[in-house]
């Protein structure tokens, strides 16, 4: 029987521990650039088995929020090996979040001011963070976006090969692609985003092509064993709906199966919120994939408390859970889950934009002891 706290292979990494740090969203690298703080936050999460970084946009095409760090400038390749050496030389995996957000952006965000791509030219209802003219943050409504030609496919697949391979050159240890939480691969995934009548829409074979290409396209640039994937079956964030998800997404995992990857990472409920917001078979998604011969690391998230995810481990349900906030505010939060510690509570005013202060600064178990 295998514990929380057990060692597990993922892909070609042997990671300390089944606990990883989800990816968070955290709005502080000015330019798409990773600075002094993305260093300082990520070393000091490094007793995670695996620390998954905030969504990284592959292109600016690709970006959805202000001031969240890119892969596609040399420069935020060379902030992101001042992240990765300090993880490392703190004992820690990283693995970066591939994130290209289609039609959850605005215009400000957006190369020469233009419109969103997205699989179909239907707007979300939802917001995004941007920065106004006199530098202060907000939440604005998403901008109209248009619909990909078909001819413009190869192009993203080509932009998330080259991210890829700049994770690579940036030592990550591995890429998670964001497949979830209503952004683009999850755009083309789902009918009520998807209206396509091409070779990319209509049938679920169809819709899940985009998701298969662009795994296909990372797993011959840097291997299978070095790349994972995000879901989220239910998830209504970023308006995202598909009217039966369970044969959809268990097409998709069946897919996956033939890629060997390194993990399957797996939101299940509501993002953030409940866990049974719509009826769907866990267990049936998972053994979906087993069945065709699937081996990666199944990651399970979203609400998960000690108990919880001391008991998915020992069942078998799952091979890793992941944590999103309580990471935020509880840097050694392995340690604390270990002993049974008390967790601090976390302060939603140091989540995004200028509450840095409590992004470093929550007291570790030898601080407060």
């Amino acid at each position: 029987m295998s514990s929380l706290f057990d060692p597990i292979m993922l892909g070609h990494a042997t990671l300390a521990n089944r606990i990883a740090m989800a990816p968070l969203t955290r709005n502080r690298s000015p330019g798409a650039i990773p600075n002094d703080l993305n260093v300082t936050y990520y070393e000091q999460r490094a007793s995670a088995g695996l620390i998954i970084t905030e969504g990284t946009p592959i292109t600016q095409q690709g970006q959805g929020y202000a001031q969240v760090p890119g892969l596609y400038l040399p420069e935020a390749v060379e902030g992101w090996k001042r992240v990765t050496s300090a993880v490392h030389s703190a004992g820690g995996k990283i693995a970066v979040q591939l994130w290209h957000v289609g039609r959850i952006s605005h215009t400000s965000l957006q190369p020469g001011g233009a419109a969103p791509v997205a699989p179909s030219a239907i707007r979300a209802k939802s917001k995004t963070y941007i920065i106004n003219d006199d530098g202060t943050g907000a939440f604005a409504d998403t901008s109209e976006p248009r619909a990909l030609d078909i001819s413009e496919i190869p192009g993203i697949l080509e932009d998330y090969r080259r991210a890829a391979r700049a994770a690579v050159d940036a030592g990550f240890d591995a890429v998670e692609i964001h497949a979830a939480n209503g952004y683009l691969i999850d755009q083309f995934l789902r009918a009520d985003t998807n209206h396509r009548t091409d070779a990319y829409g209509g049938s679920i074979e169809n819709r899940i092509r985009f998701a298969i290409e662009v795994v296909e396209a990372i797993v011959n640039e840097i291997g299978a064993d070095r790349t994972g994937i995000r879901i989220s079956p239910v998830t209504p964030a970023n308006d995202a709906s598909d009217p039966d998800p369970q044969p959809l997404f268990n097409a998709l995992v069946e897919k996956l199966a033939s890629y060997d990857l390194a993990f399957i990472h797996v939101i299940e409920g509501a993002t953030g919120g409940p866990r049974d917001n719509l009826p769907f078979d866990w267990a049936g998604l998972k053994a979906a994939y087993r069945a065709k011969g699937g081996k990666a690391v199944w990651m399970v998230n979203n609400g998960y408390d000690r108990e919880l995810a001391i008991e998915a481990v020992e069942s078998g349900r799952a091979d890793m859970v992941s944590f999103g906030k309580l990471f935020i505010s509880n840097p050694d939060l392995v340690q604390r889950l270990k002993e049974n510690a008390p967790l601090n509570e976390a302060d939603r005013n140091t989540f995004y934009g200028g509450g840095a202060e409590g992004y470093t600064n929550y007291p570790t178990l030898a601080l407060s002891a």
